[in-house]
């Protein structure tokens, strides 16, 4: 095996160390093509995009600390600013949403699971084309009053912010456990 294969270095970009530039149209959407090649029982694509970048951020930003304040109305100003300022740590955020369809040979767990390895092969695809990436969700991305901002139906939940960007510094290579700690063999 190569050891030097790329996919063993993907890790996750603190969002605050994600600068411009983001990927632009053509590699957000080849970025999105590698998204889509997710496993998916059923071909039913269970998964969309929302991009969220430029001016937008701030839309969001605004989102998240009404959020917030409507969760707890006695929340500390401070952590309503921690939330507002989460969309404009990078240029560029890829809402994940699952799309649940009513199918009885496709579980609903298995077209969570379907968005789950879009939203992951999106962090190995910037990754690929040289950007960080991370995967953040928090108490925003279960929220319904954010959910209905970002024009959700009732059958979509929001699987992952993936935040993304030009990371600021290299970060060292990352050391991986040993794979034999989590390895059994059933017979």
């Amino acid at each position: 095996m190569n050891e030097s294969l790329q996919l063993l270095q993907r890790y996750s970009t603190p969002a605050k160390m994600l600068n411009d530039p983001a990927p632009d149209e053509a590699q957000l959407k080849k970025i999105l093509e590698v998204a889509m090649s997710a496993p998916d029982h059923g071909r039913l694509r269970p998964y969309r995009f929302i991009v969220i970048q430029g001016d937008a951020r701030y839309k969001l930003s605004n989102i998240f600390g009404e959020a917030v304040a409507r969760r707890d109305p006695e929340v500390d100003p401070a952590y309503i600013k921690k939330q507002r300022d989460k969309p404009l740590r990078s240029p560029m955020i890829v809402v994940v949403v699952a799309r649940l369809a009513d199918n009885p040979k496709v579980p609903e767990i298995e077209q969570l699971h379907s968005a789950g390895a879009a939203a992951h092969n999106i962090l190995l695809a910037a990754n690929a084309l040289g950007f960080g990436s991370i995967w953040l969700t928090g108490d925003n991305a279960y929220d319904p009053f954010v959910r209905d901002e970002l024009g959700l139906a009732g059958n979509e939940r929001i699987i992952a912010f993936v935040y993304l960007g030009t990371p600021a510094t290299e970060l060292p290579p990352r050391e991986l456990p040993a794979v034999d700690d989590f390895l059994t063999y059933w017979d």
